[in-house]
């Protein structure tokens, strides 16, 4: 990380957000002949960092293939543990079926990664970056879009300092600020529910098999961790969860144990709960003059297929390839060019409208209360495990729905030149 510099900070992309997928975007861009800054209104190693907190993260195969290119993934391996099956079942229906890494031909399904970790190896890798400029704690309090660049007003050491940059990327997560100023307009909708966050040892071993069980209240992701652990995404209504978490631990393991069932036999040790509303939302756009968005402040996801971060993951390297390819391709470039911001919204659309339309169909299709939908529900289920093809099909969602994946995705690293543009 180079040293702060004097005001103003002028550079060709700012990225806005620290978080995963902001940190993320910084990593893939810093081979680039560019100069990139990131503002993070909240130092990841104060633990105060709600990116990095004691969430879980199922990282899919392309997102595995992502993060060993941009060389995190060997610190973060050591903490992820694989998902060899995925189980899927309702509560109080016949019908479950089965997706099997082995029988896929893959090494897993995917791997769960705690938030914390994936921060702190994105982050240490940051730090070694001389062309990324880091501003933390900084916040952004004003945003001037002209003809050739944008500035930033950014609170930063007690002081106002001017940012400027041929590129504004949104990474400041659902409730963007950036994506506001920047006259992108997003619609949201509770789903009305909460997901309850925390860990248990099941008293069988849990075998690497991560379960998702539909009920009346709401899905359950029980999912592997190291040291024989399960991670707990329990959804509930919100009225109900409120109840549960002021539960003492014993009534709450009671609670949980009667919603999932004995697959796991009896649950125990149960960490510290955290609660969550969940919505959907979702960016009328990508992109504005100047300004990408990614990650949550484009579309923020139900967990329900854990394909939230794997989604903004997926923003992140459609972006840098689009840059990287426009370095190649001439000698001098405005990387935030309107020509190159519509082949990024171009090339994401369908893999975001796609995604966006299953997580939340999954939603409202085991959500609903009507009787002829549940029956047809345990049908569904049951000729899901007799299909080999749905279950290949349901096996490739962790690499999208683009036409064709970007170089990263398939680990592939992005073309760079040997020397830098000047910004001017």
């Amino acid at each position: 990380m180079s040293a702060e510099p004097a005001s103003p900070v002028v550079v060709d992309v700012v990225i806005v957000g620290g978080g995963m997928v902001g940190a993320s975007l910084a990593l893939c861009l810093a081979p680039l002949p560019i100069t990139v800054a990131v503002i993070e209104a909240v130092p990841p190693a104060s633990g105060a960092n709600t990116s990095f907190d004691t969430r879980t993260t199922a990282l899919a195969n392309g997102s595995r293939n992502i993060l060993q290119t941009l060389g995190v993934w060997d610190a973060i391996s050591r903490e992820a543990t694989p998902i060899h099956k995925i189980h899927v079942s309702e509560r109080g229906r016949f019908g479950s079926a089965v997706i099997d890494a082995t029988q896929q031909g893959i090494a897993a399904m995917g791997y769960v990664v705690h938030n914390h970790v994936l921060g702190r190896a994105l982050w240490q890798r940051l730090e070694r970056e001389p062309s990324i400029t880091v501003l933390t704690p900084a916040s952004v309090t004003a945003m001037r879009t002209e003809a050739s660049c944008v500035e930033l007003n950014v609170e930063h050491g007690g002081v106002t300092r001017t940012v400027q940059a041929r590129l504004v990327v949104a990474a400041d997560g659902a409730d963007s600020l950036v994506r506001r100023a920047a006259g992108i307009k997003a619609e949201q909708w509770s789903y009305e529910q909460t997901a309850v966050i925390t860990t248990v040892s099941p008293e069988r071993l849990h075998q690497n098999i991560a379960y998702e069980r539909f009920t009346d209240s709401g899905p359950i992701a029980m999912l592997p961790m190291a040291g024989a652990r399960m991670g707990v995404v329990y959804t509930l209504q919100p009225a109900a969860a409120v109840e549960v978490m002021e539960l003492d631990d014993g009534a709450f393991l009671k609670t949980l144990q009667a919603a999932f069932g004995w697959r796991l036999g009896r649950l125990s040790q149960v960490s510290a709960r955290h609660a969550y509303p969940l919505a959907l939302t979702r960016a009328a756009a990508q992109v504005a003059a100047r300004v990408a968005v990614v990650g949550n402040a484009s579309q923020g996801l139900h967990p329900i297929a854990g394909q939230g971060f794997n989604l903004g993951l997926r923003d992140v390297i459609t972006l840098a390839e689009v840059i990287a390819d426009a370095l190649i391709a001439e000698d001098a470039v405005d990387v935030g060019n309107a020509a190159l911001l519509d082949r990024y919204g171009a090339w994401r659309a369908s893999d975001r409208r796609t995604l966006v339309g299953f997580t939340d169909g999954l939603v409202r299709l085991f959500g609903s209360p009507w009787q002829p939908v549940r029956a047809l529900r345990g049908v569904g289920l049951l000729l899901f495990d007799l299909s080999p093809t749905a279950k290949t099909a349901l096996s490739r969602l962790s690499l999208g729905f683009a036409s064709h994946m970007p170089r990263l995705a398939r680990g592939v690293p992005l073309p760079t030149r040997r020397t830098p543009h000047a910004h001017t």
